[in-house]
C-alpha cells in the first residue's frame, strides 16, 4: 500500500495547479480519497462537533442499505424461481442461464445459493449500469467545475436500483440515473444543494417516461410471460380479500412477496434504520412521523370506508408492510438535504409525506404506490417549512423578550 501511495504522491502535481493533466483532476481525486482519507486538516479554530464527515455519512448508509441489497437478491432470484416451478420452465435461456448451467446450482426456489446467485445476475447489472451512468455524470460535472468529485452518489447508485423491477431494460436504467443525477442535483450546484432527492427524481422520471417497464403486473418477477401484482396491485383493483389469499401480514413483514428488488422487507429496512439513528447519521424525529402520519391517515380513511374504492379496505398496520412505504421513510425521506432541518421542521415534514402517501395510495387509484410522491412533495415543502419554524422561534423569543 505504500507504493501505491507514492505511486499517487508522484502523480498528484500533474493534476493540479499548472499540471498538463490538471482538468482531470477529478478523477485522480475519486481514485486518492477512495483509496485513503484526504491529506487536509482543519488549521485553527472550527466549529466542527464531531468526526462525522461526508465519505463518513455515506458509507453509513451504504453500511446500513447492506440488508436490504442482501434481501434483493435473494428476494428476486426467489420469486424468479418460483414462478418457474409454477409455470414448469427447468431452465432459461440467454446468458442468465448460461452462467446458472455452468455454475450448477439450478433453479430450486428452496435453495439459498441457488435464489442468490439468480437475483444477483439481474441485480447486478442494473447495479452497474446505474453506476456507471451516474458517475460519468458526477464526474462530467467535476471536471467541467473543476472541483472535486463528492460521495454523495456512493448511496444514490445504490438507491435506485433498489426501487426498480428486476428486468428493467438497462438503458432505461442509464437514461433515468443520468436524469436523477443532472436534473435532480448537478443544475442546482451538485451535492448539498439539490432540494429533490436524486434518486427518486430518477425513480420518478422512469414512472412517469417508461410506465410499461415499471409498473402493471408483468414487471415485478424476472420471467417472461408471468404476471403477478403486488399487494397495493391486488388491493387497488379488489380490495384486501384477494390480498390476504395471496399473503400473510408477516410475509409482507419479511419480504419475500414481489416488488421493487429492494423496497418487499420491513424487516431489512428496520435494521438499516437502527443503524441510521444510532450513528446519528437518519432522523429518528422523520421516521417515527412519517409512520404516525400514515397511521393517523389510514385509520381515519379506513373507519370511513367506501364502497366504490376497494383501498379503502387496507387496514392500518398493512399500509406499514406493502409496498416502499418502510424503504422511502428509512433512507429516502431521511436525506440530510432535500429534507427539513429544524427538529420541530423535520416533524411537520414526516406527518406531510406521511399523509400524503396514504392519500395518494387511496384515494387516486392511478397511483397504488404513493411514497414516492409524497416524498419528493415533502421536498417541495421543507424550506417552506423550516423557514416558518424558524420565524415562529423568533417571535416567540421576541416576545418573551419583550
Amino acid at each position: 500500500m505504500k507504493i501505491l501511495r507514492n505511486l499517487l504522491d508522484q502523480a498528484e502535481p500533474h493534476f493540479v495547479g499548472d499540471g498538463k493533466l490538471k482538468r482531470f483532476f477529478a478523477l485522480y481525486e475519486v481514485l486518492d480519497t477512495f483509496l485513503y482519507t484526504p491529506g487536509e486538516v482543519t488549521s485553527g479554530a472550527s466549529h466542527v462537533r464531531d468526526g462525522m464527515d461526508l465519505k463518513r455519512m455515506m458509507i453509513t448508509v451504504a453500511v446500513a442499505l447492506t440488508p436490504c441489497i442482501m434481501m434483493a437478491l435473494w428476494n428476486t432470484g426467489y420469486q424468479a424461481n418460483l414462478a418457474m416451478e409454477a409455470m414448469g420452465i427447468a431452465e432459461k435461456t440467454g446468458w442468465r442461464g448460461w452462467v446458472i448451467g455452468l455454475l450448477g446450482i439450478g433453479y430450486d426456489p428452496g435453495n439459498l445459493l441457488a435464489n442468490v446467485v439468480h437475483g444477483a445476475l439481474y441485480f447486478i447489472p442494473v447495479y452497474l449500469a446505474c453506476n456507471i451512468a451516474g458517475g460519468i455524470c458526477e464526474v462530467t460535472f467535476a471536471m467541467i467545475r473543476g472541483h472535486e468529485v463528492n460521495e454523495g452518489f456512493l448511496v444514490t447508485g445504490m438507491l435506485i436500483p433498489l426501487t426498480l423491477p428486476p428486468a428493467i431494460p438497462l438503458w432505461q436504467v442509464v437514461i433515468g440515473t443520468a436524469f436523477g443525477v443532472v436534473v435532480g442535483k448537478e443544475i442546482f450546484g451538485g451535492t448539498g444543494r439539490n432540494f429533490l432527492n436524486p434518486a427518486l427524481t430518477a425513480r420518478a422520471f422512469l414512472y412517469f417516461a417508461y410506465p410499461v417497464e415499471i409498473s402493471g403486473d408483468a414487471v415485478w418477477t424476472a420471467l417472461d410471460g408471468f404476471t403477478g401484482a403486488t399487494a397495493l396491485g391486488l388491493a387497488a383493483a379488489d380490495g384486501m380479500a384477494p390480498v390476504m389469499a395471496d399473503m400473510t401480514w408477516w410475509q409482507a413483514f419479511l419480504g419475500n412477496i414481489q416488488g421493487s428488488m429492494g423496497e418487499t422487507s420491513v424487516l431489512a429496512c428496520i435494521l438499516g434504520a437502527v443503524l441510521l439513528i444510532v450513528s446519528g447519521v437518519g432522523s429518528w424525529r422523520i421516521m417515527a412521523s412519517v409512520t404516525v402520519g400514515a397511521l393517523a391517515t389510514a385509520g381515519l380513511l379506513y373507519g370511513i370506508g367506501s364502497d366504490s374504492n376497494p383501498m379503502f379496505q387496507m387496514a392500518p398496520h398493512w399500509h406499514l408492510v406493502v409496498g416502499g412505504l418502510a424503504f422511502g421513510t428509512v433512507f429516502m425521506a431521511t436525506d440530510p438535504v432535500s429534507a427539513a432541518f429544524t427538529n420541530t421542521g423535520k416533524v411537520y415534514y414526516g406527518l406531510l409525506i406521511g399523509f400524503m402517501t396514504i392519500l395518494i395510495r387511496v384515494i387516486n387509484p392511478a397511483f397504488p404506490e404513493g411514497i414516492m410522491l409524497a416524498i419528493l412533495f415533502g421536498n417541495v415543502f421543507a424550506p417552506l417549512i423550516d423557514y416558518w419554524v424558524v420565524k415562529a422561534n423568533i417571535e416567540r423569543r421576541e416576545r418573551r423578550y419583550a
